[in-house]
């Protein structure tokens, strides 16, 4: 095991030439990143957990409530023990083969039997209520972390001059407002990947599940080898269009549509500006070209730069769903109102509307998780972009 984390903290990888851990040990003098800081987080990643379990249930139900939003969930399917094992041993969609196999062994006609795989799968679906307090959860956060960020970085050096984050480096000392603010992002993710395994699971549980875990690695990993100055622009930049992305799916689910249309657009717009000029324009120019000049390219330094130009390429991926989103939206409101999320007025739940509802394609929240899978067209999700605390 000695051996193993050895290889693993190799200086040679970590830090740039000449430079050792001793060298960044704190003093009485200066603080700096150590790894084991993080272990904070932990437990801090507990209590964000359960304040999020009480902000849901004595804040954002009842303000739920108070829009009319209902919290009954989908129709529950007739008992049937044939079709329940069929359903949770074998296949939850099945193919036209066994639903004739069934109609036979059952004595039904196919189209109930239909029906009944439909309604069973929206019993695992969360209401629209517990997507609204997931949301209102999510907002307030972001909402909170990048008001911060933007009053911690507006009195910083490197956010007015961004080679400052490599003056000096990689002795620059770590002030408490970011440590904080670390702390803080690594310590939602952590609880956001706890909330996988208790929430409603999701078709795209496994992507989510990918997605935090790169969050907690960049997170880390930037926070590890001192750059978090980069790192802090980085998420207060990608924090800007999580708060709308979070305030347009609260008016779609308490239809609001004039409100989410319009929410929406500023999104889209924060969006593009932010991700695709912002971004490579202010942080990959610094973190590629000013660094090079200023302490020169070391084997972590190529990883790092590695992840952010990735993530570049994501943004461009994700700017082309919107697009596509905005563009059907846009043909769509020729014969009627205009509506991006191609929601019913009369949608309630987070349901499947029809036997041919996994046809009708959708960008809606795959957004936010990098996907293109198709989705109902009454889930009432938003395009949701990927922060660097998201990716």
């Amino acid at each position: 095991m000695a051996g193993i984390v050895t290889w693993f903290w190799n200086e040679r990888f970590w830090l740039p030439h000449n430079v050792t851990w001793a060298d960044l040990k704190s003093t009485d003098e200066a603080t700096f990143p150590q790894a084991e800081d993080l272990y904070l987080a932990i437990p801090l990643a507990v209590c964000i957990f359960m304040v999020r379990l009480l902000f849901e249930r004595f804040i954002a139900r009842p303000c739920a409530l108070g829009l009319q939003i209902q919290g009954n969930g989908p129709q529950r399917a007739q008992h049937n023990a044939i079709l329940e094992k069929v359903f949770t041993a074998i296949t939850k969609h099945p193919d036209e083969k066994r639903l004739e196999g069934l109609s036979k062994q059952l004595d039904w006609d196919v189209r109930p039997i239909q029906r009944w795989f439909r309604q069973r799968r929206n019993q695992e679906k969360p209401s629209t209520l517990t997507l609204f307090c997931e949301s209102m959860w999510r907002f307030t956060y972001y909402l909170y972390i990048f008001t911060y960020g933007v009053q911690f970085l507006n009195k910083t050096t490197w956010i007015w001059n961004t080679k400052y984050c490599w003056y000096s480096y990689p002795y620059q000392p770590l002030t408490v407002d970011l440590h904080y603010y670390y702390v803080l992002q690594l310590s939602f993710y952590l609880s956001m990947l706890f909330m996988q395994f208790t929430d409603i699971r999701k078709k795209d549980f496994l992507l989510i599940l990918m997605h935090h875990l790169a969050t907690i690695l960049l997170v880390t990993f930037s926070y590890v080898n001192n750059m978090v100055r980069v790192g802090s622009l980085v998420m207060c930049l990608h924090d800007a269009a999580d708060v709308l992305m979070e305030a347009a799916k609260m008016a779609n689910y308490a239809k609001c549509q004039r409100v989410c249309n319009v929410i929406f657009v500023m999104f889209a717009l924060v969006f593009v500006s932010s991700r695709l000029g912002v971004y490579p324009i202010w942080v990959l120019n610094t973190t590629l070209f000013e660094s090079w000049e200023i302490i020169g390219p070391y084997p972590s330094w190529w990883v790092f730069n590695s992840l952010l130009l990735l993530l570049q390429v994501l943004h461009v991926f994700w700017f082309y769903l919107i697009v596509r989103l905005l563009c059907r939206a846009v043909s769509r409101g020729k014969a009627g109102k205009w509506n991006p999320l191609h929601v019913s007025k009369d949608a309630h739940t987070h349901t499947e509307s029809s036997s041919e509802e996994d046809d009708v394609p959708v960008v809606a929240q795959k957004l936010q998780h990098g996907t293109t899978d198709a989705t109902n067209g009454t889930n009432g999700y938003l395009p949701g972009p990927v922060s660097l605390d998201e990716h």
